[in-house]
């Protein structure tokens, strides 16, 4: 789930790195923190496929952790990109904001053009592609409860989801993440159609973007889901949310190692929904609640990855352990620490 705060555009433009203890007056644009020497040493050691982030970058509390200086969304929203893309070891960002509606190619050359250019997007594709059946929610109007008749829709995918983020991102486009939030498993008519339909669905697709499926519903975290995705070339999404198995089961029962990228979206504990974690966690500031297996369980699997030639894209939320870009650090030293010992008893 995405926060409303990234809803804005984004119009800013890249902004130089700010001198050592300069004050920055508010009319300039916003500035990356200052960060400490081990950090700024870490980000110089990750393996270049490594692509480390969080799932968006609108946050006021990460003052002095990614941004000079405390800011309101709206303003992080238009200038915050520039600054988050030089945080040492930020390298991709989710562009949630698409799984609410599509947006434009010039929308996505906008954060192109504020990012450097080894980083990369990891984009959610529109719920509409996703959602058998739309929500009973307000939001959704008239369609509330209806059938979604664009439920694995290939050409409203390629027309409104690939093609703008293509034509827009180039080079810099990561994975594009196809979300399927926990359904009614009937809705899909079974497992078994539901499996049929999401490959003919993969592959009327374009050729070439990088394409993830992330299920919520254990039921279809089988290896038929596994064997389907790489037949079509596909990624899984390894999901750390409530009421799924850990990382490394899923990887295993999707054959996540098989697949031309490894994607991994850590967003909240075991134990807490994604209100309960926002009220614990908010500003967001520091590490609260620490989940050291969850990930050490990632660093292991985005090791064995990166071992096998693979990119590993991991996104991580501030309602995992109380601040996304703190969470990324740790994860950072723990996958370095293993691909370190790696290489000592490689022959």
């Amino acid at each position: 789930m995405a926060d409303s705060s990234q809803l804005d555009l984004f119009t800013g433009a890249p902004s130089p790195t700010p001198a050592k203890g300069r004050r920055r007056g508010q009319g300039e644009p916003m500035g990356p923190a200052e960060q400490p020497d081990d950090v700024r040493a870490l980000g110089e050691r990750l393996p270049p496929a490594l692509y480390l982030g969080t799932s968006s970058w609108t946050f006021p509390g990460w003052k002095g952790l990614v941004y000079d200086r405390e800011a309101t969304p709206a303003r992080l929203s238009r200038e915050g990109l520039a600054a988050y893309a030089q945080h040492p070891v930020l390298r991709t960002v989710g562009v949630d904001r698409t799984f609410y509606a599509p947006i434009p190619a010039a929308t996505f050359a906008e954060y192109a053009a504020q990012v450097p250019p080894g980083f990369r997007f990891l984009v959610k594709a529109h719920e509409a592609c996703t959602l058998a059946r739309w929500p009973v929610h307000a939001r959704y109007g008239d369609v509330r409860g209806q059938p979604n008749a664009r439920f694995l829709d290939a050409a409203y995918a390629a027309d409104l989801v690939v093609g703008p983020c293509v034509e827009g991102l180039g080079e810099k486009a990561g994975p594009i993440v196809f979300q399927l939030p926990p359904q009614d498993v009937q809705e899909f008519g079974g497992v078994g159609p539901f499996m049929e339909r999401l490959h003919t669905f993969l592959a009327a697709l374009p050729r070439g973007p990088l394409y993830a499926v992330e299920v919520r519903n254990e039921a279809l975290m089988t290896e038929a889901l596994g064997q389907l995705l790489a037949d079509a070339g596909a990624c899984p999404v390894l999901a750390v949310w409530k009421n799924l198995p850990p990382v490394e089961r899923q990887t295993v029962r999707l054959r996540a190692l098989q697949a031309p990228a490894l994607v991994v979206r850590w967003m909240l504990p075991p134990n807490l929904d994604y209100e309960e974690a926002r009220k614990r966690y908010f500003p967001f500031d520091r590490l609260v609640d620490e989940d050291s297996r969850t990930r050490e369980g990632i660093a292991r699997v985005a090791t064995a990855a990166l071992n096998l030639g693979r990119p590993v894209f991991a996104t991580l939320n501030n309602k995992a352990e109380g601040s996304a870009p703190l969470s990324a650090i740790h994860l950072a030293r723990s996958v370095i620490s293993r691909t370190a010992s790696s290489s000592a008893v490689t022959p």
